[in-house]
């Protein structure tokens, strides 16, 4: 039996019609790295402002010599926007059921692992599990399966943790704006979405089943997500799946279209790289190591000065700590990644990916104050 068409919307999802794809993957696939110059660099670093055509420069081989100028670059841009502060949050997963069959993810609905979903009582543990340690801002994420993780089930969390938390964010499936609108009014603020890979062609080899294999559907998901009345929406591509570098740009050219065509949202990026799942230990980064990962980092902040740029716990301590004095501004800590592991009370079901740092709330918050710098839990107040 043939797959369904990867690149063909399916039934009930909603199609915007936006133009961003077709600039974001034309653009990606005139974009090679290997041709840009020292010079090029040189030229990136030195403009004021950073075009398209420098940012391409800043993520190629050519670049790598200069990552020590990169970085002064960068730190100089986030202490132009952010100043010192550092925004932190915990993700809470609260179910890990998926329809999807993506090859590199722990999820991956023909894994046998340990499946759980948390009631709302369960939910509510967690969460005030989580608030009592001081954090302000959470993010729910989901396995993708509308069966178990339904629009209400995500709903009610959020209602929930808007009685706990300042600001609420989701990584969940992907949806209509309409959903995302009914999303919203139950409390939430911003939605992430991780494109994988911008290459179609890899796109349609890693999801082999599911409603992710539908690579416009996803891809315009940022965007919906505005539409329905989010206020920020966060991008990222998982660095290691196929070209990094193309991905990066993708990735920093896709949140820059949005950006233009929506001034008021606020945009953040995140830089996952590949890591071992429970069903896989030998999944791997490959050609992105720490140096790779830091220059796209830094491409992003100079690139995109006014965006978040979050490092999660898929990075040890030492990178981690050392990143957020030069590019980034939010972290993760706290974090578990298995279903309901704040709390004791609730069902546990195996983690989406392991983990590099395990440092507490408290842990994070005390190192990012020995590194001179100003930990901060919420940035918004509603009136």
């Amino acid at each position: 039996m043939s797959r369904i068409n990867h690149m063909q919307y399916l039934e009930g999802m909603e199609n915007i019609g936006s133009e961003i794809q077709d600039k974001v993957i034309t653009a990606m696939n005139g974009y090679a790295p290997e041709k840009f110059t020292a010079a090029d660099v040189r030229n990136a670093l030195d403009s004021e402002i950073c075009t398209p055509e420098n940012y391409m420069a800043l993520l190629s081989p050519a670049a790598e010599p200069f990552l020590e100028e990169m970085a002064e670059k960068a730190m100089k841009e986030r202490m132009k926007h952010f100043g010192n502060s550092v925004y932190m949050f915990t993700p809470l997963y609260i179910a890990n059921y998926c329809e999807n069959q993506c090859v590199y993810c722990g999820f991956n609905c023909r894994n046998k692992i340990k499946r759980a979903r948390l009631n709302a009582e369960e939910i509510e543990k967690e969460m005030q599990a989580i608030s009592a340690s001081g954090l302000q801002e959470i993010l729910i994420l989901t396995g993708e399966s509308r069966k178990y993780s339904d629009l209400e089930y995500i709903g009610e969390a959020c209602k929930i943790a808007s009685k706990y938390f300042r600001v609420v964010g989701l990584e969940v499936y992907p949806m209509n704006s309409d959903e995302y609108k009914y999303l919203h009014e139950c409390g939430a603020d911003f939605v992430t979405v991780f494109q994988e890979t911008y290459n179609s062609d890899k796109y349609e080899q890693l999801h082999l089943g599911g409603h992710k294999r539908i690579f416009p559907y996803r891809i315009n998901a940022q965007e919906r997500a505005l539409m329905g009345g989010m206020r920020g929406v966060g991008f990222a591509a998982l660095l290691g799946l196929d070209d990094f570098r193309k991905d990066a740009f993708a990735a920093g050219y896709h949140a820059h279209l949005i950006q233009k065509k929506y001034p008021h949202a606020e945009i953040a990026m995140s830089c996952p790289r590949l890591r071992p799942t429970k069903a896989d230990e030998t999944i791997n980064p490959r050609d992105v190591g720490e140096r790779q990962l830091l220059q796209v980092i830094c491409a992003y902040r100079i690139f995109l000065p006014y965006a978040s740029i979050t490092i999660s716990t898929r990075e040890c301590e030492r990178f981690r700590n050392n990143v957020i004095k030069l590019a980034a501004t939010k972290i993760s800590a706290g974090v578990n990644v298995g279903i309901g592991e704040h709390s004791d009370s609730a069902d546990k079901g195996d983690e989406q990916f392991e983990i590099s740092d395990p440092r507490t709330v408290s842990e994070v918050y005390t190192a990012i104050e020995e590194m001179g710098l100003q930990p901060v839990m919420h940035d918004y107040i509603y009136v």
